[in-house]
């Protein structure tokens, strides 16, 4: 191999590893830093609460940052999980949230980018370029109509304020149907020559031939979702009925050890999830035609 190529491979994985390290640094903090017992981390990052004192030069302005803990110690977990129950209440409206929007738009992502992909029908072409432009809207856009409309239907202040919109929105369908353009239609005229009719061939041709995709937009989805905050700050004024990604965002304004703990287990379920499906994810995100 080329010196020049061997330097310029050299180059790229040194920044690509630099890069890296940056992008985890912040998760390694987070994680050893909740192994810290509380008032360690009162010692480390007083600043914070001190800033007013910190402008007026009569406190440490800045703060601690420790890779590790001087003791390790779990009592930060035990403070979230035992002595918080509203960590745990805040994470079963999440839990009770998230899953229904997955499920549904899973299903009902499925059959339409299957009608859009390969039922033949005057206008799929046109329908589905309006279906895609809803996918374009920012969230700020259809903020109004679907408030009006959760209004009009009785169900603000409800989970199904935020699951209804969820389950029908436009990101399933356009990346399903990407994957499915993929797979030829001889497939399905030879299930039709069997007999099999759209169900049948939906279920036992199509969908394993998609498991990598329904894989990758489980994993996206879960991800958008998990992480919301606008929609129940809008939607959900009781707070005892907000998802967690909003209970973090308060967290701070207690101990701060508990809002090292609380997010490393906010973050266990993604993590868990992702590197369950690794495999799928990346096989799926290639195959649908989606970069970035």
């Amino acid at each position: 191999m080329p010196v020049a190529r061997v330097l310029q491979k050299s180059a790229l994985t040194l920044v690509l590893g630099v890069i890296a390290v940056m992008l985890l640094f912040p998760i390694v903090i987070t994680f050893t830093n909740s192994m810290m017992t509380e008032k360690e981390i009162n010692i480390n990052y007083g600043p914070i609460g001190q800033m007013k004192e910190a402008a007026a030069g009569k406190a440490n302005p800045y703060v601690n940052l420790k890779l590790l803990p001087d003791k390790v110690s779990l009592e930060q977990y035990g403070k979230v999980l035992l002595d918080n129950p509203k960590y745990l209440t805040m994470f079963w409206n999440s839990v009770l949230m998230v899953v229904p929007i997955i499920s549904g738009q899973t299903v009902v992502a499925a059959l339409a980018a299957y009608a859009f992909s390969k039922l033949k029908f005057r206008g799929r072409d046109p329908l589905f370029l309006i279906y895609v432009l809803t996918m374009l809207m920012p969230f700020q856009v259809t903020l109004v109509p679907n408030y009006i409309m959760a209004d009009q239907l009785g169900i603000l202040n409800s989970p199904n304020a935020i699951i209804l919109p969820g389950i029908f929105a436009a990101f399933g369908v356009f990346m399903l149907r990407q994957f499915m353009l993929d797979i030829p239609y001889a497939y399905i005229e030879a299930a039709k020559i069997d007999g099999a009719g759209h169900l049948r061939i939906f279920i036992q041709i199509i969908i394993p031939m998609i498991k990598p995709g329904l894989a990758a937009l489980i994993i996206l989805l879960f991800v958008d979702y998990w992480n919301m905050v606008e929609q129940p700050l809008i939607f959900l004024d009781d707070p005892f009925k907000q998802p967690l990604s909003v209970f973090l965002s308060r967290i701070n304004e207690g101990e701060r050890g508990m809002a090292f703990a609380a997010s490393m287990l906010y973050m266990a379920p993604m993590v868990m999830l992702f590197l369950y499906a690794e495999s799928y994810f990346i096989e799926g995100v290639q195959l649908s035609g989606i970069k970035g």
